[in-house]
């Protein structure tokens, strides 16, 4: 059907509809009607009306009794409630301890620099990832330095990793982005040959596995977010947890004024023995951080049930390449469910097209993640006195910089190819994640005429 044509089909079926509401003995046959199948975006009914599952959750029979009991006792700063909380995420991930601070870029922060990230360094990082890993590194004075990803994954490039190592080089903060891992056995045996510290970015990644061992614990350290939007949301905090009680020692003093604290020994009374800073949680943030983490388990079980089940359905459509885990991971957190877009699948339709199709079929959908190797942050970092103090003029040239960080693979991803599903949609139903995949085959259907009629 021509544009032309349809839009006089349409102006006539409208015509049509008002006359049969005025001539109720108008036979119904007269009514010329859209194709069922017929996507939302070209006139269609839209193929889902679901009501996704709202974020966060919050119940409160079970949830407000400890947040009241907190609110009424007066003790509103870090005190028992907050170390109940640790306590139980320590156990939940099988790691020693857990530090509960304001939030997952805090705990980045604060972990680098307790593990004496310092000015003149360099941290290898991906570029797939949230600006916070960067902006950790910025804030202790080293310089990130990006190592391309693996598009099947989403995650860093094990086999890119070693090209970046110079003299510079202190540590490696793989992300376990979208909450699914990065391949860390790979990553661990580089950062052994080289003696270089990892701390694992798994702001994303809650109760996500690999061998049967939750990441975060895998390096030296882990680092945990829980914003509004993550699996464990508390509106914000963070964590940072190890097996290391000395490092964990210093990363309570560091976010506590470094005033002493376990083997950071000296009194209170005398004053702080260490540069820190006042990243302190409260208890209330507590409080509700325990009842979000009571259901994390039986949550995480159902996102995992639906990812599998729904990237089963999207492989089978052309141009759609979900996501890809590494054979060693047990488990996923599936913070996001990504795919791979392919526009010659889709017969040239371009993905802010497919987007849009998707989206008037009642599918939240975005594109992710800008490139973050090329954003002007880091050239405001490189132009500060610190950095001019710290670095040869040449590694502060912010064009050789852009250059000497291209991230082609992941250029790809951010520009051209992912798409992202957010996390509670895969709280819903099977019926859920088949109306999803319907979607998705709809528009493929239709992909030439949606490319011509709205000229994407």
């Amino acid at each position: 059907m021509s544009i032309l044509s349809r839009r006089t089909f349409l102006k006539q079926n409208a015509i049509l509809g008002v006359g049969a509401a005025l001539s109720p003995a108008l036979p119904a046959m007269a009514l010329p009607a859209v194709s069922p199948s017929v996507p939302a975006i070209l006139g269609g009914t839209p193929l889902l009306k679901t009501e996704w599952p709202k974020w966060p959750r919050w119940n409160p029979e079970t949830d407000e009794p400890k947040l009241l009991e907190v609110l009424r006792s007066g003790v509103w700063s870090r005190a028992g409630v907050t170390a109940e909380f640790e306590q139980k995420w320590a156990s939940a991930l099988g790691v020693k301890r857990s530090l509960l601070v304001v939030n997952g870029t805090n705990a980045l922060t604060i972990a680098l620099n307790q593990l004496d990230i310092r000015a003149g360094d360099e941290v290898l990082i991906p570029p797939y990832t949230f600006i916070a890993t960067a902006a950790a590194v910025l804030a202790n004075g080293a310089m990130p330095v990006f190592v391309d990803v693996d598009p099947e994954t989403f995650q860093i490039d094990p086999a890119r990793i070693e090209a970046k190592i110079t003299p510079r080089t202190k540590a490696i903060m793989p992300v376990h982005i979208l909450g699914l891992p990065a391949d860390m056995p790979a990553i661990m045996a580089i950062a052994k040959k080289h003696n270089l510290v990892v701390i694992e970015d798994a702001c994303q990644a809650h109760l996500a596995e690999i061998n049967h061992q939750k990441v975060g614990t895998l390096g030296q350290a882990g680092c945990f977010s829980f914003q509004n939007s993550k699996n464990l949301a508390i509106g914000e905090g963070g964590a940072i947890v190890s097996n290391d009680d000395a490092f964990m020692d210093r990363c309570f003093s560091y976010q506590n004024f470094g005033y002493p604290y376990g083997n950071v020994v000296g009194s209170v009374s005398t004053g702080s023995i260490r540069q820190g800073s006042k990243l302190r949680i409260t208890d209330y943030q507590a409080a509700i951080g325990l009842a979000q983490l009571a259901r994390l388990d039986a949550e995480t079980t159902t996102r995992n049930t639906n990812a599998a089940y729904l990237k089963s359905r999207l492989a089978a459509i052309p141009g759609i390449i979900p996501y890809k885990l590494y054979d060693h991971v047990t488990r996923g957190a599936f913070h996001l469910f990504p795919f791979r877009y392919r526009q010659e699948g889709f017969s040239g339709l371009s993905r802010a097209a497919f987007l849009k199709a998707l989206q008037a079929e009642g599918v939240p959908c975005s594109s992710g993640y800008a490139t973050l190797n090329d954003q002007l942050f880091l050239k405001d970092a490189f132009a500060s006195k610190n950095f001019r103090k710290s670095y040869p003029r040449e590694m502060l040239n912010f064009e050789e910089y852009v250059a000497r960080n291209a991230c082609p693979m992941n250029a790809r991803l951010c520009n051209e190819e992912a798409v992202w599903f957010t996390q509670n949609m895969l709280l819903g139903t099977r019926q859920d994640m088949d109306l999803i995949a319907d979607a998705v085959a709809r528009v493929h259907q239709y992909a030439d005429t949606i490319r011509k009629q709205t000229n994407r």
